[in-house]
C-alpha cells in the first residue's frame, strides 16, 4: 500500500510567495525560496510549485532554476505549460513532474502525448473545481472561467489519457483554513485509480486525518496551514499516523 504524502504548495505572483483566499486577494507573504529553503531542510516527501503569472506570461525557466538549488526532495512544478516541448523543458532543469490545468483541458492531447513521451508518472493534472447549484465544475484560468465540466468526468478522461496523478483543489476552501471539501475529494477519488491530492482549506492536522480517512485521498497539499501556523509537515504525518494512516517518518 503506497504511504500518504504531505505535500507544500507554493504559489508566486509577481516572482513572490503569495497566497490567495478562494482565489482571489493574493497576499504576499514573501520569499518562494526562503520558503522552498524551509520545506526542503524539514525533510518533506514532495513539493508543489505554481507559477500564477505563467497563464499570462508562459514558462518560466529561470524560476524553476533558482528552486532546484534550493530542494532536493520530488518537485512538481506548474504554471503557462503549453506544449510537450514545456514539460521537456521543466523534467529537464529538475521537475519530477509538471502539472497541467488550463491547457489540459483546451488540448486534452497534451497530456496522452507528455505521458507517452516521458511516462505517465511525470504528469499530473490540475483541477480547479467550484461548487454550483448543480454540482462541481471545472474551472480555468485561475479560476476565473466557467467550462462546463464536471470534475469527475474530466478526472476520468484525465486518466484515460494517461494522467499519472490528479491534483484536485476547492476554489471555495482556498485558503479559508476551514477544511477540506471532503464530498468533493471522495466524488474524484472513487472514479478513478489515481493518486488523488487533497487540496484547498487545510487548517489542522485533523483535517488531514479527515480527507484520507472519509475523502480517499492518497496524499495532502496545504500551503495557509504551513505558512501562517506553527504546524509542520513533520506534524501532520505524525497526526496521522497516529490515526492508523501509513505515512513516511
Amino acid at each position: 500500500m503506497l504511504k500518504t504524502r504531505v505535500i507544500p504548495v507554493l504559489t508566486i505572483k509577481d516572482l513572490r510567495l503569495v497566497k490567495s483566499v478562494q482565489f482571489a486577494e493574493h497576499r504576499n507573504i514573501g520569499s518562494f525560496i526562503a520558503a522552498a529553503r524551509v520545506f526542503n531542510a524539514r525533510d518533506v516527501d514532495e513539493m508543489v510549485v505554481l507559477d500564477l503569472d505563467g497563464r499570462k506570461s508562459g514558462l518560466k525557466p529561470e524560476l524553476l532554476k533558482e528552486i532546484t538549488k534550493e530542494c532536493f526532495m520530488p518537485l512538481t512544478v506548474g504554471g503557462g505549460v503549453r506544449s510537450v516541448e514545456d514539460v521537456q523543458k521543466l523534467l529537464s532543469l529538475g521537475a519530477d513532474k509538471v502539472s497541467l490545468n488550463t491547457e489540459a483541458v483546451r488540448n486534452p492531447k497534451l497530456i496522452s502525448e507528455a505521458s507517452k513521451r516521458f511516462g505517465s508518472q511525470c504528469v499530473v493534472v490540475s483541477i480547479d473545481a467550484k461548487k454550483t447549484a448543480n454540482g462541481y465544475e471545472v474551472m480555468i484560468d485561475g479560476g476565473r472561467d466557467q467550462t462546463g465540466l464536471s470534475p469527475v468526468v474530466w478526472a476520468k478522461e484525465a486518466q484515460k489519457m494517461g494522467a499519472g496523478e490528479i491534483l484536485l483543489t476547492s476554489i471555495d476552501h482556498d485558503g479559508c483554513m476551514d477544511g477540506y471539501d471532503v464530498e468533493l475529494v471522495r466524488e474524484v477519488s472513487l472514479v478513478v485509480s489515481l493518486p488523488v491530492i487533497a487540496c484547498g482549506g487545510a487548517g489542522n492536522a485533523s483535517h488531514c486525518v479527515e480527507v484520507v480517512q472519509k475523502g480517499g485521498a492518497s496524499a495532502v497539499s496545504a500551503a495557509s496551514m504551513f505558512q501562517y501556523t506553527e504546524i509542520t509537515p513533520r506534524g501532520i504525518k505524525e497526526e496521522l499516523a497516529k490515526a492508523g494512516i501509513e505515512v513516511r517518518l
